[in-house]
């Protein structure tokens, strides 16, 4: 596949990266030679120096010929001309990242098609949602809901109060048991487990169940005396809080704290009517957070532009008693920080942003894919195909390999687990998990 990126910032060169790793065809396109240079020459890829909305440079780039075309420079405007522009010169596919909300409609979608962009990605949009997902219930790290919740996976820290440690699964998940465990994720390992593996304290444990067994789910993993969030208090008044913020729960109180003033006075317009109570102030200042009765809220969101600040604030609510901590880190170095430090959602946007892109490469139908940056890994929603592959044996026989599984499927409307003898039909939704493996191999079962 012949790909061309231009804007070699944060999504850019994290895709690139990415996908010359899958060994795909990837061009990278940037004004500034000292951003190109950082990609290294680790990389299998090419690079130009040049302008996106040069006619000249996407054709010397291949434009004509391009499968994908992605613009994720800063400029919302550059990411959409350069868009047409390929287009224009015969590009299959064009993807431009946004900063306007207002362009997401599903009324502007086919204005937008038809200007030549086949995609609009908006990193705050998608960021909100893992941060809402993150807040539904305090005693889970992640949250991810198929086909309306008909299916759940969570990721759990498992801690002394669970019942289910150092057990082999095979006890505890069989084919009749309202629950498997798709990935654990210890230390700086992910396993993809068999029946002969353990949960272990301190695991980051993944969870696939039903919508009616998650009470259940949070028994046997001693969470029960965890208070549900009620209570947010976020730190940070950038566009992916604004967002979040005008899309959350109406049973959540929330508190926005920002350091800077003239930008509480604009929240003040941007934010939805009785969202928020907006708070100018230091998000780190731990009397300020006192005042603002930091120990009767349950949760605390920072999602300022520092990685460093962020962890130091969660720090902070962790240590005045605050059980659900989300941490936005942009900061790829920071991650592995963060989760030593015991941090409870990390939030990432270019990778957010990276796996909704690579959603869009793929042939077989997508519903939806999120990379799990917490375990290195991908969970997608596959519908299987008439007469593909994954419909034509059971799972025991498809021969997946040893880095992927198969956590569950929704049929109809009824969400269930997998088990060895399942046999799936056409028409499925299918969820994958899938660690450190290029998703073309799993893609070929359902297509």
């Amino acid at each position: 596949m012949k790909i061309i990126i231009c804007g070699a910032y944060g999504i850019g060169t994290h895709l690139a990266k990415m996908l010359s790793r899958n060994h795909e065809d990837i061009t990278l396109i940037d004004e500034d030679d000292e951003r190109l240079a950082q990609i290294g020459s680790d990389f299998d890829l090419l690079t130009a120096q040049a302008s996106p909305s040069s006619i000249k440079a996407l054709h010397e780039a291949g434009a004509e010929h391009a499968d994908l075309f992605i613009a994720v420079t800063p400029e919302e405007s550059l990411n959409i001309t350069s868009c047409v522009l390929a287009k224009a010169l015969g590009a299959k596919k064009t993807v431009a990242k946004i900063s306007n909300s207002e362009y997401t409609a599903p009324e502007l979608q086919d204005f937008f098609t038809g200007l030549g962009v086949s995609s609009l990605i908006y990193p705050e949009k998608l960021a909100a949602v893992d941060i809402i997902n993150g807040l539904k219930m305090s005693w889970v790290r992640q949250r991810w809901d198929v086909h309306n919740g008909a299916l759940v996976m969570l990721a759990i820290k498992l801690r002394e109060t669970c019942e289910i440690l150092n057990n082999p699964l095979k006890n505890l998940c069989g084919p009749d048991d309202p629950y498997h465990v798709v990935a654990i994720k210890r230390l700086n390992e992910t396993i993809i487990p068999g029946g002969n593996d353990e949960l272990k304290l301190y695991d980051l444990a993944y969870f696939m169940t039903t919508t009616q067994y998650i009470p259940y789910i949070r028994k046997i993993v001693g969470k029960e005396l965890y208070v549900d969030v009620k209570n947010v208090m976020i730190m940070g008044g950038g566009a992916t809080a604004v967002r979040a913020i005008n899309t959350m729960p109406d049973y959540l109180d929330t508190k926005l704290i920002e350091i800077n003033e003239e930008r509480c006075e604009e929240l003040n317009n941007l934010l939805d009517d009785d969202k928020a109570l907006i708070i100018n102030g230091d998000g780190r200042d731990t009397q300020l957070l006192m005042e603002e009765g930091i120990k009767n809220t349950q949760a605390f969101v920072a999602l300022t532009n520092n990685a460093e600040t962020n962890i130091l604030a969660c720090l902070t609510a962790k240590r005045l008693g605050v059980r659900k901590t989300v941490a936005m880190v942009e900061n790829v170095d920071y991650v592995s920080m963060a989760e030593s430090l015991d941090i409870g959602t990390i939030i990432n946007k270019k990778a957010i942003a990276a796996s909704h892109i690579y959603q869009i490469m793929l042939d077989a139908k997508v519903i939806n894919m999120r990379f799990i940056m917490s375990a290195n890994a991908d969970v997608v929603e596959f519908v299987a195909q008439e007469g593909s592959r994954v419909t034509k044996k059971p799972v025991k026989d498809l021969g997946l390999p040893k880095e992927a599984t198969i956590g569950g499927l929704v049929r109809g409307d009824e969400g269930m687990l997998v088990s060895g003898h399942t046999q799936i039909q056409a028409g499925d939704i299918v969820m994958v998990f899938c660690h450190n493996i290029n998703l073309k191999t799993i893609e070929r079962l359902f297509i």
